[in-house]
This record gives C-alpha cells, sequence and structure tokens, in this order.
C-alpha cells in the first residue's frame, strides 16, 4: 500500500510499460531537457536535470536553488535505474511492499545508490532501455512526477507530428 496521491507499484509499472519512446536521438534528448527545465521553471522547482544515453551525458542543467547535492542524487538514483531498468521510485516501492528498504535490503551502498523517486528509464521501442532521465531538488514523489509528466509530453509530441517525426 502506497500513501494518499502516490502510485503504488501497479500504478508505476503502467507507466513504465506505456511509456516507451520510438526513438531516442540527442535532440531528442536536448528536446525533452528543454521541456523538463521549462516545466520546472514554470513551477520555480529548484532541481537538477540530468538525461544520459549509456554512459554519455547528453543533458544537464541546474536551476537555482539547486545544488551540487543534486547532482549527487541524480548520480545515485541514476545507478538505480542502470541496474535495475525501471524507475529509482519503482525499485523502492518494491522493496516497501515487500516490508523493508531499499537500503535494509538490497545490500548495495547507499552512498552510490538510491531508491528514491526521480530517475526513470528512457526505453525506446525494440531496444528496451537505453538511457535515464533524472530529477532532483524536490519530494521523491514530486520528482518523479515531473519527469513522468514531462515523458507524456514529449512522448505526446511524436503522436503530434505524425509518423514523419
Amino acid at each position: 500500500m502506497s500513501a494518499p496521491g502516490v502510485p503504488d507499484v501497479a500504478a508505476l509499472e503502467a507507466q513504465e510499460a506505456r511509456l516507451v519512446l520510438p526513438r531516442f536521438t540527442y535532440e531528442d534528448a536536448w528536446a525533452l531537457g528543454s521541456l523538463l527545465v521549462r516545466l520546472a521553471r514554470e513551477r520555480r522547482a529548484p532541481v537538477a536535470v540530468d538525461i544520459r544515453r549509456g554512459p554519455q551525458q547528453l543533458f544537464h542543467c541546474a536551476l537555482p536553488g539547486s545544488s551540487a547535492d543534486n547532482d549527487a542524487w541524480i548520480d545515485r538514483k541514476r545507478r538505480v535505474v542502470e541496474r535495475y531498468g525501471c524507475s529509482s521510485f519503482l525499485v523502492g516501492a518494491r522493496f516497501r511492499a515487500k516490508g523493508t528498504t531499499f537500503e535494509q535490503s538490497s545490500r548495495l551502498d547507499p552512498d552510490r545508490y538510491a531508491a528514491h523517486g526521480g530517475s526513470f528509464p528512457v526505453a525506446v521501442e525494440g531496444a528496451g532501455v537505453i538511457g535515464s532521465v533524472t530529477v532532483s531538488g524536490l519530494p521523491q514523489a514530486e520528482d518523479h512526477a515531473l519527469v513522468v509528466e514531462a515523458l507524456e509530453r514529449f512522448l505526446s509530441s511524436y503522436a503530434d507530428a505524425g509518423a514523419d517525426g
């Protein structure tokens, strides 16, 4: 059971199943990152944003109010996505659903891994998870929700553009 307003494991899994991109280019990383920054600025959210494809950082932006701590959180949450192939929030939720925590049961160094919301897999049709998009600076459920909202809008831009995009 999850807290009110916080998605449960099934809802988080459904998000990941739904948010699969037809492709992910350098230009797509820029567009998605720019969209995230625009949404964060509209909300005056003190976040840092990071987008990776494999080990390569394709986009990074730190907004006013963020700090180097946010970059450290980004790295820790991103490592969870890289290791488990699903969102950092979902990994944490799965451990909580089993009555434990990631920190207690994963056997991973908490200085290097954090199963807190905010890092989401970049999945491409026919290729699977190829990277991650991560936000840090808000409470974990809000970090996660911001990334999901941006991915939903970004994915709908493909549909709006039709098959020629």
